[in-house]
């Protein structure tokens, strides 16, 4: 297990400081292991908030390419980099934020096999993508493996997170769409606030620390709702559901 240097306990001091955290949170960061998949506009946010407090591997799963109509929200990318894979240029983004957070990049879509074996080999994952069937296909190998993931999803001027660890007596994300139904509705058709990308990935990078050093209270078995337009936050609790075809 990797130690803070007295360098690092100076960047990381202002964690290190609150007595939850102090050294042991922030050596389980150095020590962890983290999965985002999707480099849109929740990763945008996600992945450079872990990068700066301090977690010590980052791998960046994106297949798309810049393109204009992405910068409106997708931060971490720039003018220069259109036509570039998004994982890459998120990839060059972070070596300038902390050059000693581990990252790897991957440009292809993943098959179930790959996929499988990639999540097995990390701590958690960040489902920063923006379709159903992916977030289905990261639930079920998670669950497999019993590698806690972090939920986000953002829509015109709503957003929503949730966590989940696997723990007894707890839900999946199937049992969520089960039961709350989702919306299928992308970006492209019906519009996003540029803002509120950054609100949920930052709140997704929120839960990933917490999960990782076990400190405070977690989204697991809660739904998390914020509306951009009012500025208010809602939570809903969900079960797991007795027929769940995936943790039932």
């Amino acid at each position: 297990m990797k130690q803070l240097t007295d360098v690092q306990s100076l960047r990381y001091c202002r964690h290190i400081l609150m007595p939850e955290f102090d050294y042991a949170g922030q050596e389980k960061l150095l020590n962890s292991q983290v999965m985002i998949i999707g480099l849109g506009g929740l990763g945008s946010s996600a992945a450079p908030y872990l990068a700066s407090a301090g977690v010590g591997a980052l791998t960046l799963i994106d297949f798309d390419t810049i393109e204009l109509s992405n910068l409106q929200r997708q931060i971490i990318h720039t003018e220069d980099k259109i036509g570039i894979n998004k994982a890459l240029s998120a990839q060059q983004y972070i070596a300038n934020i902390n050059s000693e957070c581990d990252v790897t990049a991957i440009e292809q879509k993943l098959d179930d096999s790959a996929l499988s074996a990639l999540i097995e080999a990390h701590d958690l994952v960040l489902d920063c993508t923006d379709n159903l069937n992916t977030r289905e296909q990261i639930n079920a190998l998670c669950y497999h493996h019993k590698v806690p993931f972090v939920s986000g999803a953002a829509i015109r001027f709503e957003g929503q997170v949730t966590s989940f660890n696997w723990q007894p007596n707890t839900p999946c994300y199937h049992c969520l769409s089960q039961r709350f139904g989702e919306q299928q509705l992308t970006c492209v058709e019906s519009g996003i606030l540029s803002p509120l990308v950054g609100v949920i990935g930052a709140y997704q990078a929120m839960e990933a620390i917490k999960l990782l050093t076990g400190i405070g209270e977690t989204l697991v078995g809660r739904l998390a709702l914020f509306d951009g337009k009012t500025s208010l936050n809602k939570e809903f609790s969900f079960k797991p559901v007795n027929n769940c075809q995936i943790c039932g």
